[in-house]
């Protein structure tokens, strides 16, 4: 056997033994850990329309509390299941979101190590087991009619020096991927209501009155005053008063664009006596009205721990803000806040519309609407919008600037509504 037919012969066994080798264990030629870099994390998700429960739980390290919001199509209608089952229109919000987290892929994988789990911040915000309190990341979970999961992730931190990209994990599973995406859904009630509350364009404000007061748990009243603002032709005027007019632009500003923070549920007896324009009092009632900040007299009005403010419109609304107590936080996690329960009630006056030369029916009518609405529940407002709606002493004050004099506790304030 000549030298050249060795050679060949030794290499057509290494040939075969090569081949061999990659048809036993092809896996050898990458190594485990990037076995499924670049799949799509759930590939049968392919329809944004099919999820009808989202449900994005955040982790609050302040606190050590994990922040829950859920959202679900519940009777054909989309609720906060999470905060009370407060109705809302989210449009196409949810399709976006599920479109966005549909198509996610395993772009980068950067870890297998579940040590590495905090660094990336991806630690199950629901993983009671976790001895830590940081590096917990935010869950994102979407469910079909069935409840049948159709996506569920742990967003992390973004991943440093790649802009654009975000640490990922899969519930259960120890790998970390580095993932391209701008997919971040809220935690945050206000982010997923139509949070516009009043919508009152400024330039529909014929009158204010500002009914400044506090009463403290006994029913004392303190600092009482009254500042009535109004506006004609773009101008606001209050009688014998020098205004503030950065102040009182702010709170017209306020009362279009005021934001709803978080809602609270009213007793259903107060909600069905609210839709009609009435407050009979009651047990449950007298004891729902105090916890949020609201107080009865005997002749059956209703004072405010902060105050209130009606505002009027040119097609007749009058529009009843009740500001009561500090809110006792978000509904889940009872953090402290400077958030502000508010008990809005809307009242039609037909004489007025006139007065103003508005549109009467149109008015009527926004105001059953709005009342249906309003009835159900104690809004929460942020501290800044209740500053602005509320506005400073010194944003209205006469010429030469008086001293506040206390008033009697038990002395009637000056006007507030009925």
């Amino acid at each position: 056997m000549t030298e050249s037919v060795k050679t060949a012969l030794l290499a057509g066994a290494a040939l075969v033994l090569a081949i061999s080798a990659a048809v036993v264990e092809p896996e050898a030629r990458v190594p485990a850990i990037m076995s499924d870099q670049g799949e799509a994390f759930y590939p049968t998700f392919t329809d944004p329309q099919a999820p009808r429960t989202i449900e994005v739980v955040d982790y609050d390290e302040a606190t050590a509390t994990a922040l829950p919001l859920k959202v679900q199509l519940q009777q054909g209608k989309w609720v906060i299941a999470s905060h009370y089952n407060y109705r809302v229109d989210i449009g196409d919000r949810l399709t976006k979101t599920a479109a966005a987290l549909m198509y996610l892929k395993k772009d980068m994988v950067r870890s297998d190590s579940p040590l590495d789990h905090a660094k990336f911040g991806v630690v199950d915000p629901l993983d009671e087991k976790a001895s830590g309190l940081t590096g917990r990341g935010k869950r994102v979970t979407l469910r079909d009619a069935n409840g049948a999961i159709l996506a569920d992730y742990i967003f992390g931190k973004p991943v440093e020096s790649k802009p654009g990209y975000r640490y990922v994990r899969v519930p259960g599973q120890k790998r970390t991927y580095a993932v391209k995406t701008d997919a971040d859904p809220s935690a945050h009630f206000a982010d997923w209501v139509n949070a516009g509350l009043l919508r009152i364009a400024s330039a529909t404000i014929r009158k204010v009155t500002i009914n400044r007061y506090n009463i403290d748990a006994s029913g004392g009243m303190s600092h009482a005053e009254t500042a009535v603002l109004t506006q004609e032709n773009d101008e606001w005027k209050a009688a014998g008063e020098k205004l503030n007019l950065a102040a009182v632009h702010a709170m017209a500003a306020t009362l279009d664009s005021l934001m709803i923070v978080d809602v609270r549920p009213k007793p259903p007896g107060l909600a069905a006596g609210l839709r009609h324009e009435e407050l009979q009092l009651t047990l449950e009632t007298a004891l729902s009205l105090q916890k949020a900040g609201y107080f009865f007299t005997p002749q059956g009005r209703v004072y405010s721990s902060e105050g209130d403010m009606t505002v009027e419109t040119n097609n007749g609304l009058m529009y009843s803000l009740r500001f009561g107590d500090v809110a006792a936080g978000d509904t889940k996690s009872g953090a402290p806040s400077d958030n502000r329960n508010l008990f809005v009630m809307v009242h039609f006056d037909p004489a007025r519309a006139m007065t103003y030369g508005g549109d009467a029916a149109a008015g009527e009518r926004t105001a059953r609407e709005l009342n249906d609405r309003f009835a159900d529940w104690y809004y929460v407002i942020s501290g800044k919008d209740f500053q602005n709606l509320r506005l400073g002493r010194g944003a209205t004050a006469p010429a030469a600037q008086r001293e506040l004099t206390p008033v009697s506790p038990h002395a009637a304030p000056a006007g507030p509504p009925q």
